[in-house]
């Protein structure tokens, strides 16, 4: 990830010190509906998480699920129009926000103690991190195992 943000400021060095890494055609931070129109949903569904486009007859398929969760298409020129349809048009998916919420479970899956975690993310409260950006995940599972293992005094099952 640092190789493409390197060549990211190589090629849009920033206007200050103070500009946004990844700033809008003004230099400025982009706007959180249009970074979520313009960047974040069609990013989605270039990668195949949030509808799919495919190469038909010489035009391009797009597909999504809707608001009720019905399966909808529509053809497209080009790749790029199918995609900014299949982004604008599909329902609800992935946010932004949900990667915090994933590094945080992660985090605590992997044994950081909350107290560090609840810092990275700048909560007030350690409750907050464990009631709202945590989930429970497999991984919880596996630290368990992995303690219990460490634990074992080798009289086997008690």
């Amino acid at each position: 990830m640092i190789d493409h943000i390197r060549d990211h400021l190589r090629e849009w060095p920033p206007s200050s010190d103070r500009a946004p890494v990844f700033a809008n055609m003004a230099g400025k931070p982009h706007r959180r509906t249009l970074f979520r129109s313009r960047v974040w949903r069609p990013s989605l569904v270039r990668a195949g998480l949030f509808g799919q486009v495919t190469e038909k007859d010489g035009g391009f398929v797009a597909t999504w699920l809707d608001a009720a969760g019905e399966r909808r298409t529509e053809r497209c020129r080009t790749h790029s129009q199918a995609v900014k349809a299949a982004a604008a048009k599909a329902g609800e998916g992935l946010r932004f926000h949900d990667l915090r919420h994933s590094y945080a479970t992660w985090l605590v899956d992997d044994g950081v103690p909350v107290n560090m975690v609840q810092r990275v993310l700048g909560h007030e409260r350690s409750s907050t991190t464990l009631d709202l950006y945590t989930r429970r995940t497999d991984g919880g599972d596996r630290i368990l195992r992995a303690l219990t293992d460490e634990a074992d005094d080798g009289l086997g099952p008690r």
